[in-house]
């Protein structure tokens, strides 16, 4: 029997939709390649649609991105009248009126870990909504951090609301860029050698100024880890990147490619809701350090894990990272390691939990 699937998409349109955004899109991709009988519509300001890549049925609020999480806590505005179920990708929502099964991902708390990981604003309208779902006992939560469900539970929260979902790292078709366009690339900013390559958006949380000071004390001992590289979109706050060679953000197939080529990819945020970054590079079959609270690896003996508050403990692990082979068996193991992670599975998660 098909049924109506609302999927949010809102986040999309944000200036710094970072992690989210991988996952509205790829959960979209995954829905799409299983081909099922139910219709998936994306919901969201028109600004959000058009940057959903979702060719199938969609639902436009007519408020703007900046309103709409706001009057989606009252009202499901937007939402289809004979939707069947409705899925917020954030906290976002919407939450209010429809008499639906109703989903919530709820990726992180990294409001109450971690200070920088917001404003002041932004905590608090995390906290409000984060106190609206415990109190909204029929909305199912969809958890992507193996860590997350047990905090919840300590927060009150029955077991039975909690239903774990897996993301991706496939691209769909996406192929690394070549070794050749890699290094001409890098040859622009002066990089002609071997790097460390560390990905994601440019804040506070991240822990540049950390990565940046070990890096320089490891290089010291380990010439071939090369210059640190930082690719991707700048965030909110200041942050510190040293002697690092800022990239920027650079195409989907770019980006493949440096983790294809680079010595070591290095992600050792203070606090982080699941990292994509190091489970892209262990796809690639790249040598991994990062944090060792990083919930997408916490438990993968692939990754060389450190104390990202321990500036000499990341330096340690960046050598350390070095003596790990590259040869082929190596890059199969790492690429095991995450084989699971795909859109398709995570749609099948979801899938599971709308039934």
């Amino acid at each position: 029997m098909s049924r109506k699937i609302v999927v949010s998409v809102d986040q999309l349109a944000r200036p710094q939709p970072g992690g989210i955004a991988s996952y509205v899109r790829g959960l979209l991709r995954g829905l799409r390649e299983l081909d099922g009988p139910d219709e998936i519509v994306a919901l969201g300001p028109l600004g959000a649609l058009r940057h959903s890549g979702h060719d199938g049925a969609t639902a436009v609020v007519p408020f703007s991105e900046s309103l709409t999480p706001r009057l989606w806590r009252w009202a499901a505005l937007g939402v289809p009248r004979n939707a069947d179920i409705v899925h917020a990708t954030s906290m976002a929502g919407p939450f209010g009126g429809a008499r639906v099964l109703q989903t919530a991902a709820l990726h992180d708390l990294l409001w109450r870990d971690e200070a920088s990981a917001t404003t002041r604003r932004g905590a608090r309208f995390h906290e409000q909504r984060l106190r609206l779902l415990l109190r909204r006992t029929d909305i199912r939560l969809l958890t992507s951090s193996p860590l997350l469900p047990a905090r919840l539970i300590e927060l009150g929260v029955s077991p039975e609301r909690i239903f774990p979902i897996r993301l991706g790292v496939d691209d769909g078709g996406v192929q690394p860029a070549s070794p050749e366009t890699v290094r001409d690339l890098l040859l622009r900013f002066g990089i002609t050698g071997p790097f460390t390559l560390h990905a994601g958006t440019r804040e506070p949380r991240k822990n540049t100024h950390s990565l940046v000071e070990a890096h320089r004390l490891a290089r010291r001992h380990r010439p071939e880890l090369g210059p640190l590289v930082f690719v991707g979109p700048p965030g909110w706050g200041e942050v510190t990147t040293g002697d690092a060679v800022v990239l920027g953000s650079v195409p989907r197939d770019a980006l493949l490619g440096l983790y294809r080529d680079a010595s070591v990819v290095a992600y050792v945020p203070r606090a982080e809701g699941f990292g994509l970054p190091p489970v892209e590079a262990l796809r690639a079959g790249t040598r991994v350090v990062a944090s060792a609270n990083c919930p997408s690896v916490v438990s993968n003996p692939e990754v060389v894990h450190v104390d990202p508050l321990d500036i000499d403990a990341i330096a340690a692990g960046l050598q350390h990272a070095l003596d790990q082979s590259t040869d082929d068996a190596a890059k199969v193991r790492r690429r095991a390691s995450v084989a699971d992670l795909t859109w398709r599975n995570s749609a099948l998660d979801h899938l599971a939990a709308w039934q």
